[in-house]
């Protein structure tokens, strides 16, 4: 069996500061890519910054920077955003790199060959803020000005010479693997939109441009640049080494098993990027994510509104597992999501400071002033201990195929349920009143408890790495034993060691 599982994000676009839509995508491949680890995969987890086209060209002459020195800055800012969201990537991919540079100009070459590249002359509806153009059929007129239908951009009309892509020609074989492989595009929803689309026939892509500077030049034709989104996709491969495929970074991780992406950015990831694959006889990734839009108070975030929320301030203000917690619990992954403060507060309390939190220190406290402080040994369990412990362990299985058909929603209000499962034993056997006449029995609940503790936090582990992993350590589990397949290892426990202080994990929110 395989078990090599690469994952990546969308590359952001450094035009401006990181905001919740790179937090959100980041934040789903990081659980994805965790979860894989605990599952005992070797993973490789990608994400970075696309930086070359108009839109970076412009936002660096007003700010009196070259291009270069305007992505070195805004780049370093996102790199500083995976430390800031605890993201686990092993790699950081920029367009700007000489790896990448060798990769694009190897694609380029290989879709010449193919004869699938021609040069012409572009004429249409170009957006510079999408990097993205646009049939008449999906643009319309707002106060005088020309906007994209989609993304309430502006666009404007370009006439060019260009190199073209023969799209044209991929249609059939592109509908073919839709039919042939049910998962390529998740949700559904978005399959669907991408079958619709391609089904109306698709246009040749023009790949150059003359009107700016800023990019990767057309090999043997420098007047030109290659177009951003053969550019930028190409990164999934160049981080492998790509061009050269005898490697085994390439070998082992490629094709990718899942692209996460937002719906925005879905055309050219579901159509571009496998038409150009499938030209330069390469392997298609497995499976293509888009989620949905994270909404400020059901609306969709903008600067004019007044409504951005900024995920590092929030962190700043109540954590980084709370929010990574929050938006895994509050939005159902693939739709759109509406997030709110006070809903983040009573998510909060409610779930990780009155549930969670509260178990651990609880149980951890009575273990201290009761056993020496350190978690007892178990001589019988009874059916109330095997029935709380089964019902978790019997639905491993359960678990980890939400997890990995991207359930995540389904997943973390499984796992919360028993964590409320394991307070109501808790709070029910009454070890405070046990431990008089049965002191055994005391040690049977407590242990149990501890169990469960346990497996809660591994299972919550890829969502709240910081303090599942206090938890964990506090109650001396080895690194190498948090895996799901330790769920089921009763012989976890150091049965002669003390637990270590844990502070308090969730502070309560006062509204």
């Amino acid at each position: 069996m395989n078990k090599n599982f690469y994952i990546t994000t969308p590359i952001y676009y450094p035009s401006g500061n990181p905001h919740m839509g790179h937090a959100y995508s980041s934040i789903i491949a990081d659980i994805f890519a965790r979860f894989k680890r605990l599952e005992g995969y070797n993973v490789l987890f990608l994400t970075g910054t696309d930086e070359h086209g108009l839109k970076i060209q412009r936002e660096a002459e007003k700010n009196q920077k070259s291009p270069k020195v305007f992505c070195d800055e805004l780049s370093e800012k996102f790199k500083e955003l995976t430390k800031i969201l605890n993201l686990s990537n092993d790699d950081f991919i920029r367009t700007t790199e000489d790896r990448h540079y060798k990769s694009v100009k190897d694609i380029w070459d290989r879709l010449v060959k193919s004869g699938d590249i021609y040069l012409d002359k572009y004429s249409g509806w170009y957006s510079v803020s999408d990097e993205a153009y646009y049939d008449e059929d999906e643009i319309e007129d707002s106060n005088g000005k020309k906007i994209s239908k989609t993304s309430g951009s502006t666009v404007d009309w370009v006439e060019e010479e260009s190199y073209f892509f023969k799209l044209s020609a991929w249609s059939k074989k592109l509908l073919k693997h839709y039919k042939e492989n049910k998962d390529f595009i998740l949700p559904v929803s978005r399959k669907n939109e991408v079958v619709k689309f391609v089904e109306k026939g698709l246009k040749d892509l023009s790949v150059s441009r003359t009107s700016f500077s800023w990019g990767i030049p057309v090999p043997k034709n420098k007047k030109h640049v290659i177009y951003v989104w053969l550019d930028a996709l190409t990164n999934y491969i160049s981080a492998l080494n790509f061009p050269d495929t005898t490697k085994e970074k390439y070998k082992n991780f490629w094709p990718a098993d899942i692209h996460i992406i937002g719906k925005d950015i879905l055309r050219f990831h579901a159509i571009y990027w496998p038409a150009f694959l499938l030209a330069a006889k390469l392997p298609l990734p497995k499976k293509i994510f888009g989620h949905g839009w994270i909404l400020s108070d059901d609306k969709k975030m903008s600067k004019s509104l007044g409504n951005i929320l900024d995920p590092i301030e929030i962190i700043d203000n109540y954590g980084v597992d709370q929010l990574r917690y929050y938006l895994v619990k509050e939005v159902s992954l693939g739709n759109d999501g509406s997030i709110s403060m006070e809903n983040l507060k009573n998510c909060i309390n409610n779930d990780l400071a009155n549930n969670y939190g509260n178990l651990c220190q609880r149980v951890f406290s009575f273990i201290k002033k009761n056993c020496s402080n350190k978690i007892p040994k178990a001589k019988k369990l009874k059916d109330v201990d095997l029935q709380l412990l089964n019902s978790l362990k019997n639905n491993v299985p359960t678990l980890i195929k939400l997890m990995n058909s991207q359930n995540l929603n389904e997943y973390i209000k499984l796992v919360v349920s028993y964590s409320f499962e394991a307070n109501k034993y808790f709070n029910d056997l009454e070890p405070w009143s046990v431990k008089k006449n049965d002191p055994e029995r005391m040690h049977t609940i407590l242990f149990t408890i501890s169990e469960q503790i346990k497996n809660i936090s591994i299972l919550l582990n890829s969502i709240i790495p910081v303090s599942t992993g206090k938890v964990l350590k506090t109650m001396n589990i080895k690194k190498e034993n948090i895996l799901i397949s330790e769920i089921d290892n009763l012989n976890c426990f150091d049965h002669d060691k003390k637990l270590k202080e844990l502070d308090i994990l969730f502070n309560k929110i006062e509204k």
